[in-house]
């Protein structure tokens, strides 16, 4: 039995990154026979052909089906027919580092109380941004929190009650315990959540795991030392696809904290949505330039999320 399992949920993935994917998982230093790789077809247009990539796979490669089209479920069921002891969430566009999963196993020998860690996440561009788009590269899932690793556990009784760890993972190379997973397994709201679904730029999948398994009692850590790249196309940093990415995260974000009951904003009527949108679009001054629009987009992410 391998020790370790790796997933890649992928919905009609471009076959360059993947393949790419799955060289720098080919590369690893932990021996193949400790580890597997499930590939989740998520409703692709075309359903995945593991032969097409026979030769860039590791050899523990194998591929599920997950007909019901989201990241969530894709994640389940890759949660589901994993065989390790341990995971690691890989998206379709991350190459990690060589000694990745041998030192993820390690931290979690070290640090039997973590349920779920990460660690540095850059970029290689396929365009390099420009200087007004630097305010927005972390909703890309880029994230360097420095060289010190750091651990947190739940909030402490009377922390504000939508504190969020800093150093909480991101759904990309996030490591986790079996275990720690069943948390979020027995947890409903995943069901509900508008995750990623197709070309739909919604997300909290990553908030809703690990909020889940604070809960549980698990702790969660950031460490330098695990580092992976992420491989950003053009278009990923046109400005109309940073609206709708900034617009899908705030909303989310708004629902995670709401299905937990963290929220320390109150939930508001439907009908007082385009209003609120309205008054944001002049108080961000939306139409003086790119910056402004999008960050006017998240705004009216957050009002649509917090509709009960």
């Amino acid at each position: 039995m391998p020790s370790l399992s790796v997933i890649i949920p992928t919905h009609s993935p471009d076959s360059g990154r993947l393949r790419r994917t799955l060289r720098a998982l080919r590369n690893q230093t932990l021996p193949a026979t400790d580890w597997e790789t499930v590939l989740v077809d998520n409703a692709s247009t075309s359903p995945i052909d593991p032969a097409e990539y026979a030769d860039d796979s590791p050899s523990n490669l194998r591929v599920v089906r997950e007909p019901v089209l989201g990241l969530s479920h894709a994640r389940r069921r890759g949660f589901t027919s994993a065989l390790g002891e341990f995971i690691i969430l890989v998206d379709d566009d991350n190459l990690l580092s060589t000694g990745y999963l041998a030192r993820a196993l390690a931290l979690f020998a070290a640090h039997p109380k973590i349920g779920a860690l990460g660690g540095v996440i850059r970029p290689e561009f396929e365009r390099e941004p420009e200087s007004w788009q630097h305010e927005f590269l972390p909703l890309l899932a880029l994230r360097d929190l420095g060289p010190n690793p750091a651990v947190s556990g739940i909030p402490p009784p009377g922390a504000a009650r939508n504190t969020y760890p800093p150093c909480a993972p991101v759904g990309a190379g996030m490591a986790l315990r079996r275990s720690a997973v069943q948390a979020w397994l027995d947890h409903a709201s995943h069901a509900a959540l508008t995750d990623r679904r197709g070309n739909e730029l919604t997300s909290g999948g990553d908030n809703d795991i690990v909020i889940a398994l604070l809960r549980a009692g698990w702790d969660v850590g950031y460490f330098p030392d695990l580092a992976l790249t992420h491989l950003i196309p053009a278009s990923r940093l046109a400005p109309a696809y940073l609206a709708r990415l900034n617009r899908g995260i705030q909303k989310s974000w708004m629902q995670v904290l709401l299905s937990h009951g963290l929220s320390t904003w109150s939930p508001i009527p439907g009908w007082t949505v385009p209003l609120r949108r309205l008054k944001a679009w002049v108080t961000y001054r939306a139409w003086s330039g790119p910056a402004a629009h999008i960050r006017w987009q998240g705004a009216c992410g957050h009002f649509e999320g917090r509709v009960a």
